[in-house]
């Protein structure tokens, strides 16, 4: 049964989507109180009634953003019949607009920018890194146990590979402002991927 949201649910929500794109874009260092208000169209009063601090409302909105990708990824994997397409579904969301539109990857961003500045967001980011691994690591060994991947892949170094050459495809597209340069690292991937199999 669906619990309808309290209003003040709703306005935590909404400040939630609202930022979620200023903070994957600017990192939470470069986002402001202004960039909140002006992004939300709220009084500072009306966010700090609803969040402690500005890290705060960073944490779950890294929250959000994760989910938003972990949602897409989930989507396309359901529609797949085997676990070498699920792995291929990767290759797909990572390369798609509506990823860009929202800043990049939040792992990627949040990582690179707290690793030394933000404890709590830097835990965040590895959680999100080790559960990712995971979820791929369970893929792979999927595979091998139904005979599509090869029994001699190691499942934990090709996750972490995966994982990196995403995150790097997805760093090198952004800071030479090319989405070519991200489709040749996935282009890699799907070639890694292709090594799996028997």
């Amino acid at each position: 049964m669906n619990k309808e949201l309290s209003k003040a649910e709703r306005t935590r929500q909404f400040i939630i989507e609202a930022t979620a794109p200023v903070f994957n874009k600017k990192g939470y260092a470069g986002t402001s109180l202004s960039d909140l208000t002006e992004a939300t169209g709220l009084t500072k009063g009306s966010i700090y009634g609803n969040f402690e601090n500005k890290e705060e409302v960073a944490l779950a909105v890294f929250d959000f953003n994760t989910c938003r990708v972990t949602d897409m990824v989930e989507r396309e994997m359901a529609a797949a019949n085997t676990y070498y397409e699920k792995l291929m579904v990767y290759t797909r969301v990572y390369n798609d607009e509506r990823l860009a539109a929202h800043g990049g990857c939040a792992v990627l961003n949040t990582a690179v920018e707290a690793d030394d500045t933000n404890e709590a967001l830097k835990i965040k980011a590895a959680q999100a890194i080790l559960k990712w691994e995971k979820k791929i690591v369970t893929l792979i060994n999927g595979g091998k146990a139904t005979g599509e991947f090869k029994a001699d892949v190691n499942a934990g170094e090709n996750a972490l590979a995966i994982i990196a050459l995403i995150e790097g495809g997805v760093m090198i597209s952004k800071v030479t402002n090319s989405s070519n340069n991200l489709q040749k690292v996935l282009n890699t991937i799907e070639l890694l991927i292709n090594q799996m199999k028997k």
